[in-house]
């Protein structure tokens, strides 16, 4: 019979370093106007360019989502009473991407437009990505690895798993800090195509994906 304080309790750990599966950037398309009407029409045009933009790359886009929209008034400073001097618009855009040659000429080409606004990008995994599940049955592993190496130090061996608890698993990089910022100048309308900028060379950002695990096993009675 094994006595009952014959128990060991460890503690397993797993940390990976992997590629990102997918990047997110974020688009603020703007319009001003001295009515509400014609800030309306401009950000409604500039809005439609930048969906049609992101569309326009297919596959590679595998999320796109309005996130926000407003249209503020701006009063003037001076002079009597409250004027409206002109109206500001503004439409919040997100997009997730997984083809990442086609992010960086994406990211260039919307910074190109009027107006508009890039952040990004945030590199991620995928929630149900294996690389969660493959970190923890490494730690797992370690665990009972770890188990096994203190009791032949006592000179004795596992006989059961008692428990066995998930501290957690999940990726310390998810929609971090972004490795590039990108943010539009303003271009004469009716610009040439041929001076289109060159397309970002964006590097991704490695993923680190954690896990851990508490572990408890009985040993047969160590000979002491």
């Amino acid at each position: 019979m094994v006595n009952r304080d014959s128990r060991l309790a460890v503690r397993g750990e797993a940390r990976l370093e992997v590629d990102p599966e997918i990047a997110r950037i974020g688009i603020t398309v703007a319009a001003r106007g001295t009515d509400r009407r014609t800030a309306l029409d401009d950000l409604t045009r500039r809005n439609a360019t930048v969906i049609d933009l992101v569309k326009s790359y297919g596959e590679a886009v595998e999320r796109l989502e309005t996130g926000g929209f407003s249209i503020t008034p701006e009063l003037t400073k001076h002079g009597r009473g409250e004027r409206v001097h002109r109206y500001h618009g503004r439409v919040n855009v997100t997009a997730e991407l997984t083809d990442f040659t086609a992010l960086g000429e994406l990211t260039t080409r919307l910074a190109d437009l009027d107006l508009t606004r890039v952040d990004g990008p945030w590199w991620a995994l995928r929630p149900d990505s294996p690389v969660h599940r493959k970190a923890r049955q490494q730690a797992v592993h370690e665990a009972v690895q770890r188990a096994r190496e203190y009791a032949e130090a006592l000179g004795t061996t596992l006989a059961a798993l008692v428990e066995l608890a998930d501290i957690g698993a999940e990726n310390a990089q998810t929609y971090g800090a972004p490795q590039s910022r990108m943010r539009s100048r303003a271009f004469v309308a009716g610009a040439v195509e041929d001076t289109d900028a060159a397309p970002l060379d964006l590097e991704p950002q490695r993923q680190t994906v954690y896990a851990q695990v508490n572990a408890r096993f009985t040993m047969a009675p160590p000979s002491l």
